[in-house]
């Protein structure tokens, strides 16, 4: 028993520093995106960063120290709303993101505000993603949000998120020009599908469900042509009332033609529905750990 806990805690202690690492790395790229992309043009995508931006073009002030200022309050407000595991590690992601704002030399990469704008989102969207995948967010817009949302309970979180961001765009277009505000929504949407991408795994499998008259040649040649499993399950079609082989299995994408081959030789008149995949884990693809 006392050396299972040994175990657990050993584990443990390395997952934590695995996501500290992470957090680390994505606050650091998030921290790139602005002093290379975003900062040299006046482009203000959202957020605490985003609006200390815009602050920071006004008084003599910088960018970290403004959104390490701004994000304090809503942290010490908020952490309750969101436990206190979740507040520490996104403290330390934000104070990270605060310092490498401010260490990071400023350097124009692009030399264009639209290049700066995508490559710029994509960075920042990337940055994003690691610090959520280790447990943590980077500002307290995700704590004001999750309060807001106790006030406003029609509305829902990412809505409220959305609206924040709204708010600092619209700032930024009175401070920096109608432009500098459309070049920051491309950002968001740059940063928003680089993220999700991050979050959910590259898009690398898909899964079939085969519904067939039959079942068992389809699954014999999926277990020796394409060295896939199989999930056989018990169905049973509403208009006929007879029993029908329903089959579901995940295959990478390089897969789906020979799959499709396999089913279209052995019933022409099989029904077939195909799903993106996010990830997958365990046998044949990424480990689960």
């Amino acid at each position: 028993m006392l050396e299972k806990f040994r175990v657990d805690l050993k584990k443990e202690g390395k997952q934590l520093v695995l996501d500290y690492l992470l957090a680390a790395l994505g606050s650091l790229l998030l921290a790139f995106s602005f002093t290379s992309f975003f900062i040299p043009h006046d482009v203000a995508p959202g957020g605490i960063s985003g609006l200390s931006t815009v602050i920071a073009s006004m008084i003599p002030v910088s960018v970290g120290v403004l959104s390490f200022t701004l994000n304090l309050p809503l942290f010490m407000l908020g952490w309750r709303t969101v436990g206190w595991r979740f507040a520490v590690r996104s403290f330390v992601s934000m104070t990270l993101v605060s310092l490498f704002i401010d260490l990071l030399p400023p350097v124009d990469l692009t030399g264009n505000v639209m290049l700066a704008s995508m490559f710029g989102g994509v960075i920042m969207g990337v940055g994003l993603g690691l610090v959520v995948r280790a447990g943590a967010t980077t500002g307290g817009t995700d704590m004001a949000a999750n309060m807001l949302h106790k006030i406003m309970t029609f509305l829902s979180i990412p809505v409220i998120l959305f609206m924040i961001d709204a708010v600092v765009v619209i700032i930024a277009c009175l401070r920096f020009g109608v432009q500098a505000g459309f070049y920051a929504l491309i950002s968001l949407y740059v940063s928003t599908i680089a993220m999700d991408g991050v979050i959910k795994g590259v898009n690398t499998a898909v899964q079939f469900m085969i519904i067939t008259s039959r079942p068992d040649a389809i699954i014999r040649r999926i277990h020796t042509e394409l060295e896939r499993g199989v999930t056989r399950l018990e169905a049973e079609g509403t208009y006929s009332k007879k029993p029908v082989g329903t089959l579901i299995c995940v295959i990478s994408k390089l897969e789906m033609g020979r799959l499709k081959k396999i089913v279209r030789e052995e019933d022409a008149r099989a029904f077939v529905t195909v799903c993106d995949v996010h990830e997958a884990l365990g046998e044949g693809f990424t480990g689960l750990n």
